[in-house]
């Protein structure tokens, strides 16, 4: 019998990395998942999604903070296949309030992450980014080749300081890498900060919700089905190391010159414009929302958009969930979650 392969995923108590560890069990992987369970939004849903990964035979979960020295290095010792890192203080937003926080996890429990996988080198390293790199970028379709030098939230200049950091990472030590840079993803087991579970919520509760931007805002929703089937796609075509052993990849210029090290967006490739989005809210809810026009806040970026040509040429895979099927999909969810 072939050995179970053995995946490092931090997060897992996270929207997303719950997301990929599931994927990973149901394609027969043992996952050691870390997750401190913090209390940026409501925890009981953190453990909620954990209790759903813990019958699983093949799942470990360890609660610790990324920042506390020794957690990981104890991790990576077990020398798992691949370590796919999504942990991280999310939101931007709420990087105004708070910058320290995202300096310790984004930063230090990035850096202790890096250090490990060192000392441990795993096949393929993966690091969750954000499209928020992209900052006040104006050509779009973003791709992962444009200059993103102008970030406009603490939040996304955490992002970029570990984009930088992983490359000198993988430059040094021949550690081959990928990080993805995320476009709003929403879904089951969403995110209570995000404006998918926002909208829904104020739909079903009779509340007004707040458009910024007077609803001039356009973003790239990303179903968390197609996000998942992208990152485990890419677990399989880590970057060619100095030594030529790894995939060999397809031409493309997002690979670094001098280490194994790809960016790759993960997005829909369908900016949605704001008042569309609403609809698909109202539509799926049955709900007529009530709305408080504003004027865009700090740190927010008017659009997004991804190219996803360097994603379709690695894997085959282009993200394609439409926002109306995958907001059905959403409230349904949430309709059993809260009984709504």
């Amino acid at each position: 019998m072939p050995e179970t392969r053995h995946a490092l995923v931090t997060g897992t108590a996270g929207f997303v990395g719950h997301a990929v560890a599931h994927r990973l069990l149901a394609d027969g992987w043992r996952v050691t998942g870390l997750d401190a369970v913090t209390d940026y939004y409501d925890p009981a849903l953190k453990r909620a999604r954990l209790a759903t990964l813990e019958p699983h035979a093949g799942f470990r979960a360890v609660e610790a903070r990324l920042e506390t020295p020794g957690v990981l290095d104890e991790l990576f010792a077990e020398r798992p296949e691949v370590a796919i890192h999504l942990a991280a203080q999310a939101g931007v937003r709420f990087s105004l309030e708070a910058p320290e926080t995202y300096l310790d996890s984004n930063v230090t429990g990035t850096f202790r992450l890096l250090e490990a996988a060192r000392a441990y080198p795993p096949r393929h390293l993966l690091l969750a980014s954000t499209s928020s790199i992209y900052g006040a970028n104006t050509d779009m379709p973003y791709a992962e080749t444009d200059r993103a030098d102008t970030q406009m939230s603490f939040y996304a200049a955490t992002k970029k300081a570990n984009e930088a950091m992983a490359h000198v990472y993988a430059h040094l030590h021949g550690l081959p890498m990928t990080m993805f840079r995320f476009f709003t993803v929403y879904g089951p087991w969403g995110r209570p900060d995000m404006a998918p579970w926002k909208f829904v919520a104020a739909a079903f509760e009779g509340r007004q919700i707040d458009v910024y931007n007077h609803g001039e805002m356009r973003r790239d929703f990303t179903y968390i089905d197609d996000l998942v089937e992208a990152v485990v796609r890419l677990v399989e075509v880590p970057p060619a190391r100095p030594d030529g052993t790894g995939h060999a990849p397809v031409p493309d210029d997002s690979l670094s010159p001098v280490a194994p090290f790809r960016i790759v967006n993960i997005g829909n490739s369908e900016p949605v414009e704001l008042m569309d989005f609403i609809a698909a809210v109202e539509a799926a809810t049955g709900r007529t929302l009530e709305k408080r026009m504003l004027p865009i806040q700090p740190g927010d970026v008017p659009a997004t958009w991804a190219s996803t040509a360097l994603l379709e040429r690695l894997t085959g895979h282009r993200p394609a969930t439409p926002v109306a099927e995958g907001m059905r999909r959403f409230v349904d969810w949430y309709r059993d979650w809260t009984g709504a």
